[in-house]
């Protein structure tokens, strides 16, 4: 088992255990590795989210990276998606990503991306961490002038408003749909309102003042209730909420009804299906989506591949099959003719001119899926008994039972969590308040036994 990244990069509690000290040997780790794969001295670009540790964790990863002599790009506050068109647009060796994605403020977390704009494959991280408790660190040290240098580079978020405009053109100036945008105070704050003034769509956007904590607090696509609300309270056509560091989108019709991330897949893939877009007719999926959408597919002739939890997955199988749509229940969308991330503002943009060119509204667009009620409780657990529940005979026992009663109308699905010391039960069934009991119970059972 791996000791610092996890399933989406490091992500700890900022200046308690993400120390100054952790990150400069994360990044001098990094410079290293990345240095000994190029043959020539990286250049890295680091962008990061609204929170107050921010600048903190930046300054930390900067001096690591000089530390080794790599040359670094500071992009300010940027959304993840945009790091990553960024790394291949600006021909980077590499970047990263300071964030905590839908955390709250006090985490903070780093990942990297490839010069392909993707995360790093794991064995590059299991090298860097190799690296970083190694004697060897100590002994990695530019000096004179191979010192690395960095710059202030956030103008180029105009770049990335460009791609916007570059692939939708006048397409989405109506104003026969009226959106609402909830940007969680992250990442997303400043950039998606210029985006969408630019596109010409009629929208309003709140929860675009960051002030370092409030960062996804009772907003975003983590508390669709906000954006719910106002959807309703203002008559909006759609509300659409991204996440902290803006990689995830997810939305809510014009009643206010949840349209989550297998929702607005299943209505892009039926889109781009009829523009004879969608590669090889297939949708990629995580072992998470709604078992409605499998039902879906089934009835409408479209291949769903299902990979293990993570976005990281599932781009791996869109590029190893040549799929170009996939993504997860939780509103990471990788649409990969684009971009080959989860792009929240990318996303939200299809999806809107999808129920333009459709004529409908968004509460008729999501009648597409039936979503069968899916309950996800948290067990905790001690960190290193997270894996112990696949060899328990009583747990393996009651899934088989709970699985039998179901006869393919339900599911039980536990995994560990990749990031916290938990354990996730999620049961899919027909009855909400019979899989609640369920998970309950099972959950309460696993924290018993590895607690």
């Amino acid at each position: 088992m791996r000791k610092y990244f996890g399933t989406d990069g490091i992500r700890r509690i900022a200046n308690i255990e993400l120390t100054p000290d952790l990150v400069f040997r994360v990044a001098k780790a990094g410079s290293y590795v990345l240095t000994k794969h190029s043959n020539h001295v990286p250049t890295i670009l680091i962008g990061r989210d609204t929170r107050i540790s921010g600048t903190l964790i930046e300054s930390a990863m900067t001096a690591g990276f000089l530390s080794y002599g790599a040359n670094v790009k500071l992009l300010g506050v940027m959304p993840t998606p945009a790091v990553a068109y960024l790394t291949k647009k600006l021909n980077a060796d590499a970047s990263v990503v300071i964030s905590a994605s839908h955390n709250t403020f006090e985490f903070n977390g780093v990942k990297y991306f490839s010069n392909k704009g993707m995360k790093i494959p794991d064995e590059i991280e299991e090298e860097i961490e190799e690296i970083i408790d190694s004697d060897k660190l100590s002994t990695l040290i530019a000096v004179g002038d191979k010192i690395g240098v960095s710059e202030d580079v956030s103008h180029y978020k105009n770049e990335y408003i460009q791609f916007f405009k570059d692939i939708f053109g006048d397409e989405l100036r109506t104003k026969n749909i009226r959106v609402a945008i909830d940007t969680a105070n992250g990442a997303t704050s400043e950039i998606a309102k210029m985006v969408f003034t630019e596109l010409g769509i009629n929208f309003e956007i709140i929860n675009n003042n960051p002030n370092g904590v409030n960062i996804n607090e009772n907003c975003g696509s983590t508390h669709l209730e906000a954006i719910s609300e106002y959807v309703k309270n203002n008559k909006f056509d759609l509300g659409i909420a991204y996440d902290g560091d803006g990689d995830r989108c997810l939305a809510v019709d014009e009643n206010g009804d949840v349209m989550d991330g297998d929702i607005i897949m299943t209505i892009l893939a039926e889109y781009l299906r009829e523009q004879n877009r969608l590669n090889k007719d297939s949708l990629v999926v995580t072992v998470m989506s709604n078992i409605g959408i499998k039902k879906y597919a089934k009835q409408n002739n479209i291949n769903i591949v299902t990979t293990k939890v993570g976005d990281r997955y599932v781009l791996e199988e869109m590029l190893k099959n040549g799929y170009n749509l996939g993504g997860e229940q939780s509103g990471h969308v990788i649409i990969l003719d684009y971009n080959p991330t989860g792009d929240g503002i990318l996303t939200s943009l299809m999806l809107i001119k999808a129920i333009i060119n459709k004529g409908l509204k968004a509460s008729e667009m999501r009648k597409i899926i039936n979503i069968y009620p899916q309950v996800l409780i948290n067990a905790k657990v001690s960190n290193d008994k997270k894996y112990d529940y696949e060899t328990d005979s009583e747990i393996k026992q009651k899934i088989e039972e709970l699985e039998k009663e179901f006869s393919g109308n339900g599911r039980v699905l536990i995994r560990p969590s990749g990031t916290e010391p938990k354990v996730r039960v999620m049961i899919e069934g027909e009855n909400q308040e019979y899989i609640e009991k369920r998970a309950k119970e099972l959950a309460d059972l696993i924290e018993k036994k590895f607690n």
